[in-house]
């Protein structure tokens, strides 16, 4: 008799492999698995290092050309900020190279969203070369930042972000519903607006009226557009009320959405095994759906 095979180690190990280690690969030995593991993981002191000295040239780097788009200091220290931001396009080349270099699928990668960002990130200056005006685009090396959450660790926080996607997700129809109900209700009262107020009062069309009902009910109210006569601010008077009522339709929305979430994964929705259904008093021994025995354990 054969007797059944036990997990070796390198299944344990690919088991507790994480993401980047899946999707890119992570070399067996050598030198390519330890740049890996400083570059890709985040759990040793020289990956946290690794990680930490790359995001303050992240942010360095961005402040650099901020810096250099405003014209009295370009002025003073432009050979300074030009040394500067080829200092860290170097540095973010080497990098990017690494990250090719350190993966088994390095066309994975760079076909990846970071892997694209990273590309992103080096890529302006030296089209700067040939087309200058495309410098501006070397700030979306901001979008590097979101290697943050590897850094610090903020399990908890990428947890509630993906809870808020799926509320917001399990919540589509009824968004969707509220605004289609709040775009319906800006249009007519943008269209009575423009026939109260007209174009001598700068109310020159239905879409410009449209657009002050959307700034007015959304409280936002830039004030470019106001009403003159006493029956349109009487209705902008309304509308402006109406608005602090409506702000709190989606969020009762997505909360009580969240909230079901929560309920359902601590276990205090009691869920017929038949039909699925979760609506059930605390004390119901079978499914009001169905009829079929619900588990009546505590």
């Amino acid at each position: 008799m054969v007797p059944p095979s036990t997990p070796g180690p390198l299944s344990g190990e690919r088991a507790g492999e994480s993401s980047e280690a899946r999707k890119f690969g992570m070399p067996d030995h050598g030198l390519r698995r330890d740049l890996f593991i400083v570059i890709f993981e985040s759990d040793t002191r020289a990956g946290k290092l690794f990680d930490i000295v790359l995001l303050w040239a992240i942010v360095t780097s961005v402040v650099v050309v901020m810096l250099d788009s405003v014209a009295s200091l370009s002025a003073r220290f432009g050979t300074v900020f030009n040394v500067l931001e080829w200092g860290f396009t170097l540095l973010f080349t080497v990098e990017y190279i690494a990250r090719l270099c350190c993966v088994k699928r390095p066309l994975r990668y760079a076909r990846s969203f970071f892997g694209i960002v990273d590309l992103l990130s080096v890529l302006p200056t030296y089209l700067a070369l040939f087309f200058p005006v495309l410098h501006a685009l070397i700030d979306i090396r901001l979008l590097r930042l979101l290697r943050v959450f590897r850094i610090l660790k903020l399990t908890e926080y990428i947890v509630e972000y993906r809870r808020l996607g799926a509320a917001l997700h399990a919540s589509r129809r009824k968004i969707f519903v509220f605004i289609g109900t709040v775009f319906m209700l800006v249009v007519l009262i943008g269209t009575l607006m423009y026939l109260i107020e007209g174009p001598e009062n700068g109310f020159t069309s239905i879409p410009m009226a449209v657009y002050w009902a959307i700034t007015t009910v959304t409280t936002v109210g830039f004030g470019d557009i106001t009403p003159k006569t006493d029956l349109g601010r009487a209705l902008a008077s309304i509308s402006m009320l109406m608005g602090w009522g409506i702000l709190a339709v989606p969020t009762g929305i997505v909360t009580a959405e969240m909230t079901s979430q929560r309920i359902r994964q601590e276990g205090r929705i009691r869920v017929c095994p038949a039909c699925g259904s979760t609506d059930h008093t605390d004390r119901a021994r079978h499914c009001q759906a169905c009829g079929t025995a619900l588990d009546t354990k505590a």
